[in-house]
């Protein structure tokens, strides 16, 4: 019986330490993906995409990996392959300064179409007044007080 404790905790050492340069990989695999975009998807890193480039990414970051290429050095050949768009944080470059300040530029735009509009509505053009007779039969009518009547206005 002890020796078959000993083989099963022979056995269970063993398998953990070969499985943990493969979970090491995975981690540094899994990390690099949630930095990269996915360039069908755009919405998505290429972790959690299920597109067919996608996965080619994934695949190509692994085996880079694998082959011993850095972290820097896969991201930096999926920039020089397809550009600072692959990357969720671009750096802030001339190229990349409409993906920074973009957000902004929208925000004050809304802000300002928002407040112009309000603007407006408070001057109202002459044409739209009513007159006092006009007016007097408009709050008759709301207050029911005015005979309804069949004829079209």
């Amino acid at each position: 019986m002890r020796k078959f404790i000993t083989g099963l905790c022979l056995l269970l050492t063993t398998t953990t330490f070969a499985a943990s340069p493969e979970a090491a990989l995975d981690a540094r695999a899994t990390r690099l993906e949630e930095q990269l975009r996915c360039l069908v998807c755009q919405n998505q890193s290429i972790a959690e995409s299920q597109a067919d480039l996608a996965m080619d990414l994934k695949r190509q970051v692994r085996e880079m990996l694998v082959a011993g290429k850095s972290e820097a050095e896969v991201r930096d050949y999926m920039v020089e392959r397809y550009g600072d768009f692959v990357l969720y944080d671009p750096p802030m470059q001339t190229g990349t300064l409409l993906l920074w300040l973009g957000p902004f530029l929208l925000l004050l735009g809304a802000l300002g179409a928002f407040f112009w509009r309000l603007r407006q509505r408070g001057k109202a053009p002459a044409d739209t007044m009513l007159d006092p007779a006009e007016l007097a039969r408009a709050h008759a009518l709301l207050n029911n007080d005015a005979p309804h009547t069949d004829k079209p206005a």
